[in-house]
């Protein structure tokens, strides 16, 4: 084992061990300046892994992004936990206008022919440039499991490599191959969603869009984690949380540079946010995090599908960070707004029954 591995293992063993201490210790161990903030108090241990993550040196915006990638990796296993055994996880290869994408299928019960299940398809964060199907696996691990059917996750082409509109029409396309594919998976075209964290809440709002506007099938629920939805402007958050708070406002400019390159952010497939009409979309979860520059954004977008008539849930949780469901086997406040997202699709996949 060479030594960055020994070093990330090592700092698995000490996040996991800070994760168990008390709160009254954790909030101790909070950088001072960081809560409270804006009428909120940050969660003790979300303060207390923001103070160990100031200690990591450089930002990956400081590097080019394949060096970025490993840095995300790295962190990702640090606050990954144990593996949640399942009982079968499947890595796949499905067509797209662009070549092979890869997709990974996790499975917590066997199928069964005669009853069809839900399915989420799931578009992991990372600015459209970082993160990948492994540094999402705890996740997608923790939503088969506590959901109980299966999760499709979707390794879409990453930018500056592949810059926009190559994720929005991979995401799309393992979409409608899950769709396709609905009876060799053993679930209910009817009731497939899609779910995704910050550049995957994006694209799940993307999809959602892209779908209904073509005639469907459309998904027929889109739960939407601290999503980006507006690349054309930066609103308070922005101001509030730049610096400090996990994802920092260079990062977004530095994610917004190498996904954008020479596209137009007005278009609705970059800025869901600013589409003309939003009426037909499926309901909707939306949570934010009270402490993320990407928090107004987000919740802008709820109030439009609100006034759209679109069935929405909106929910702030107000003590949190931005990359909370990167550790949600390790934290009690990740683990309970992760316990709220799953109630939440369990209950709009079922209602479509």
């Amino acid at each position: 084992m060479n030594t960055q591995k020994l070093l990330t293992r090592f700092a698995g063993g000490v996040v996991r061990t800070m994760a168990a201490l008390p709160p009254s210790v954790q909030r101790w161990l909070t950088p001072s300046g960081l809560s409270p903030k804006d009428g909120q108090q940050l969660e003790p241990e979300v303060g207390m892994a923001l103070g160990l993550l100031g200690l990591g040196g450089d930002s990956f915006e400081n590097f080019p992004p394949p060096k970025a990638r490993d840095m995300v990796r790295r962190e990702a296993v640090i606050f990954a936990g144990a593996k949640i055994p399942l009982r079968s996880v499947e890595d796949r290869s499905i067509p797209g206008s662009g070549g092979e994408i890869g997709v990974r299928l996790y499975r917590d019960r066997p199928v069964e022919e005669a009853n069809p299940t839900p399915l989420v398809v799931y578009f992991h964060g990372g600015g459209w440039v970082v993160a990948d199907l492994e540094t999402h696996d705890p996740f997608c691990r923790f939503l088969a499991r506590e959901l109980g059917f299966p999760v499709l996750a979707v390794d879409y082409r990453l930018a500056p490599e592949s810059p926009f509109p190559a994720a929005v029409n991979d995401a799309v396309a393992a979409f409608e191959w899950a769709v396709e594919q609905s009876s060799e998976l053993g679930v209910d075209p009817a009731r497939i969603a899609v779910a995704g964290d910050s550049a995957g809440g994006n694209l799940s709002a993307v999809v959602s869009q892209v779908t209904v506007a073509a005639g469907g099938p459309a998904p027929v629920m889109q739960a939407l984690i601290y999503p980006v939805t507006d690349l054309s402007t930066k609103r308070h958050s922005y101001q509030l949380f730049a610096n400090g708070y996990f994802l920092t406002e260079a990062q977004m400019d530095w994610y917004r540079g190498h996904y954008v390159g020479e596209a137009d952010v007005m278009d609705p497939r970059v800025s869901p946010l600013l589409a003309d009409d939003l009426s037909a979309l499926p309901p909707a979860y939306l949570t934010t995090a009270g402490f993320d520059v990407l928090r107004d954004e987000g919740e802008a977008y709820a109030r439009r599908l609100e006034e759209a008539g679109v069935p929405t849930t909106l929910r702030r949780h107000p003590g949190m960070v931005h990359g909370w469901v990167n550790a949600v086997s390790l934290g009690r406040s990740p683990r309970r707004a992760a316990d709220e997202l799953v109630a939440a699709l369990r209950s709009g996949l079922a209602k479509t029954r």
